[in-house]
């Protein structure tokens, strides 16, 4: 099947970013891999096996879904964490394969036990607790009732992990709201162990809470952002710079993204481009046309604001992004031709499109433009 734009996977990129998450946990710790929204983009069934190679063997999803798609990857795993959703009809399989799942409800933990006790086997679980993201997770007033519901059933329970998620540990801003979840995530774990509840690992630390709050890594260490090359905020990137004393960016982008010059046509000075009249042509330009819009991934916010890489050049991607296609303004490239490659993200030449320069067109964090692409997208591994 052929396909009008191609993501490209580096492997070699992920091993370095991998190396570096291990170096930042330390020895100690246990690097879970998330990989919920399609891997942030680059492709559950591409990337989880380019993990595998490399040795990574520990999972992290946000539903039933997501988890299924791993274990039809075929890789082995020693653990697999479902993080958020979880449909009751999909308890069976789950717990018949051993996937861990976080709880933050009694009627998942009790259904869980009773499809356990069914089978004759364990449900394995990470108690969320709730300590100030106000999302999901037990609240403080139901930490004895999940000890004695733990307790009561531990025939049918390992209890692998008490969790819970920072508020946003991305900004030096959100620092005594983030001081006061690690207090109340302390109280939750000396109230477990004197109900005599020992989780195998209590783990808080996201991506940005390894970078900027180190002292959350605990034995394990959910990271997403930073194994794909990317940093949670500039402001932890600025941060971990400054504390390391470099300037070198420690982190490799995995994902190149690229598409082709579909046709390219001149157009008269005064003349509107594109839906609407929202770019004008002040001077005769060349205009091009690359077959990839917002239904493919790129962000109709980057209308009039993108860039894009051809002929090894950065130009401007002008008039309104299409559903199916964008324009660009190729008047300075008169060798163009029709079929030359596009980067909308990764290097040409010594230029380069980045996902975080993304942001600074459009109100997008990095995480919004890469699980906007789409499943059916091409990827290659490099």
């Amino acid at each position: 099947m052929s396909s009008f734009s191609q993501i490209t996977l580096n492997k070699s990129a992920l091993e370095h970013n991998v190396r570096f998450i291990r170096s930042e946990i330390g020895p100690e710790a246990e690097f879970v891999s998330v990989v919920k929204g399609n891997a942030y983009g680059h492709g559950i069934h591409s990337f989880v096996p380019l993990l595998s190679e490399i040795g990574v063997r520990s999972f992290a999803v946000f539903n039933s879904d997501e988890a299924n798609e791993i274990i039809a990857t075929g890789v082995p795993f020693d653990r697999l964490m479902i993080m958020g959703a979880v449909l009751d009809e999909d308890l069976h399989w789950i717990i018949e394969k051993g996937i861990e799942c976080f709880v933050f409800t009694q009627n998942r933990l009790l259904r869980g036990i009773e499809v356990a006790k069914k089978l004759g086997k364990s449900f394995r679980v990470h108690v969320e607790i709730e300590t100030g993201m106000n999302r999901t997770g037990y609240d403080e007033t139901k930490w004895l009732e999940v000890c004695d519901i733990l307790h009561a059933h531990r025939d049918h329970l390992i209890v692998e992990g008490i969790c819970t998620h920072l508020a946003g540990a991305e900004e030096i801003s959100n620092y005594v709201r983030i001081q006061q979840q690690l207090e109340k995530f302390e109280a939750a774990k000396k109230l477990f162990e004197e109900k005599h509840i020992r989780p195998k690992s209590a783990h808080i630390a996201c991506s940005a809470g390894v970078i900027n709050y180190p002292e959350t890594i605990g034995n394990l260490a959910r990271v997403g952002i930073l194994q794909y090359g990317f940093w949670p905020s500039k402001e932890a990137k600025m941060g971990w710079l400054a504390k390391n004393k470099t300037t070198q960016d420690p982190l490799v982008r995995v994902i190149e993204w690229s598409s082709y010059v579909m046709s390219i046509k001149e157009v008269g000075a005064n003349e509107y481009v594109g839906y609407g009249l929202s770019f004008l042509t002040e001077t005769p330009m060349r205009i091009a046309t690359v077959p990839v819009g917002y239904s493919n991934g790129y962000s109709r916010a980057l209308s009039n604001r993108g860039k894009v890489l051809v002929r090894g050049k950065r130009v401007d991607v002008i008039g309104i992004v299409n559903m199916n296609l964008l324009m660009m303004d190729v008047t300075n490239i008169p060798e163009i031709e029709e079929g030359d490659e596009v980067v909308l993200i990764g290097n040409q030449g010594d230029q380069e499109i980045s996902v975080a320069s993304f942001s600074d067109f459009s109100s997008l964090l990095n995480y919004q433009l890469l699980t906007r692409l789409p499943e059916r997208i091409s990827r290659t591994i490099k």
